[in-house]
């Protein structure tokens, strides 16, 4: 086959990587790729949410499947273009994108399947937002409504915290139309966890747990990112825990979805906080939904799968989930993202990074490119603010976190930074 994923992250770098090695894949593209999917496909000059251009690019190569990577290009319907001229591809319908791209749509789908979830409004009324806010007092969570590039979550410890945020979006304008409409929810307090599943518009399956580090100082101290780091399998979802969240959030969603007359099939990734009961039982409920692997949990996921990735993701496009099996490692998959200095702020770019060679020969590593070009001579320069995925493979948390750090230390960029404590949750129990 010929295949085209879209996207130049982490995330894409970790499944051109797991699709180059299905023996149903002749050739593969990305676009636009980065320096370090350039070394598993060839890399095309053409931005991700240039649907048009995907589109043509398709035609023209004769592509028999195409993974859509980021959630922009699904929103903007790049899947619908290519079903319409009878090109296959992976990732849910513009219809079915909304469960990410907008979180008023994501939370009404809920409330009317009883998935669990927080408590939550939707404005567009300022005075409306902030009266909901003082009927239900502070720590509150102001979500802007559509895609905010992971900028549009504010969780509000004071009032006058909340009443900012919703000024910001509402009368500042400051996502634009994506903050034109607040959802105002609930916090819930727990551990929070990544679960994904493969879904196909009519049945789901269960794909893996991961935990992601979202804040960019140790001890999870400082300003929400994009991602520090990840590790697969989260201890916190035990195989029970597991069972219910397909049960009673991953299931209900998946036959809503298709009731509502937008199936869902692509990834659907579920943010989930782990609270406890009365009794002290943990119990999971929905803080949003993504319909596209997380960044950088993909990195871990893919470093775990056994099975062929490329044959799973045709099987969800084909609606034939029910009649595959996914084989799993057991060992532990954690990665670690080096970014720029300066990141989530005003960062560095164009730095020259070494060392890739040294750390990709430490045992079970591999480093997964995210913001990275190719430029002359072959050097390999930054472009963005989280930059690298050091991803290890090992038994055990302690040791997959030693082997990724070794791997950190053997890299040659004085430009970037890291966590030096992912998988600490992991660790702690």
């Amino acid at each position: 086959m010929k295949v085209l994923v879209v996207g130049s992250g982490g995330r894409e770098h970790a499944l051109c990587w797991a699709i180059q090695n299905s023996p149903l894949c002749d050739t593969l593209y990305c676009a636009p790729g980065n320096a370090g999917i350039a070394d598993v496909a060839e890399c095309v000059a053409i931005g991700a949410e240039d649907v048009d251009a995907l589109v043509r690019f398709a035609q023209d190569k004769a592509i028999d499947f195409v993974v859509v990577g980021p959630e922009g290009p699904l929103v903007l319907g790049l899947v619908d273009k290519l079903t319409a001229i009878g090109i296959k591809a992976f990732g849910p319908s513009a219809a079915a994108a909304e469960l990410e791209g907008s979180k008023g749509f994501m939370k009404d789908i809920l409330a009317k399947y009883g998935v669990p979830t927080a408590a939550y409004g939707r404005f567009k009324d300022v005075e409306a937002a902030k009266d909901f806010v003082r009927k239900n007092g502070a720590p509150i969570v102001v979500k802007a409504d559509g895609l905010a590039a992971g900028k549009g979550v504010t969780v509000a410890r004071t009032q006058e915290e909340a009443f900012a945020a919703i000024d910001e979006a509402l009368v500042e304008g400051r996502f634009g139309a994506a903050g034109a409409e607040v959802v105002v929810e609930e916090f819930l307090d727990g551990e929070e966890v990544s679960f994904f599943a493969l879904c196909d518009g009519e049945s789901a399956l269960p794909l893996a747990s991961a935990q992601d580090h979202k804040a960019v100082g140790d001890g999870d101290t400082g300003p929400n990112t994009g991602g520090m780091g990840a590790y697969s399998p989260a201890p916190a979802l035990t195989p029970d825990l597991q069972a219910r969240v397909m049960r009673e959030i991953v299931e209900p969603t998946v036959k809503g979805m298709a009731a509502e007359g937008r199936p869902f099939k692509g990834v659907l990734f579920a943010g989930l906080m782990i609270g406890k009961d009365a009794d002290g039982n943990p119990v999971p409920k929905t803080l949003e939904f993504n319909v596209r692997f997380g960044d950088p949990e993909c990195q871990t996921l893919m470093m775990r799968l056994k099975s062929d990735a490329l044959a799973a993701l045709i099987a969800a496009a084909d609606g034939q989930l029910k009649n595959i099996d996914l084989r799993w490692h057991d060992e532990t998959a954690l990665c670690v993202v080096m970014a720029a200095n300066g990141y989530p702020g005003d960062y560095v770019k164009n730095t020259e990074i070494k060392g890739f060679d040294a750390a990709n020969a430490v045992e079970g590593v591999t480093v997964f490119h995210a913001g990275t070009k190719l430029a002359d001579g072959g050097r390999v320069l930054s472009t963005g603010g989280r930059v690298l995925g050091v991803t290890a493979k090992a038994p055990t948390v302690a040791e997959a976190q030693k082997r990724a750090y070794q791997g950190v230390d053997a890299l040659d960029w004085p430009d970037g930074f890291c966590r030096r404590d992912i998988g600490w949750r992991a660790l702690g129990r």
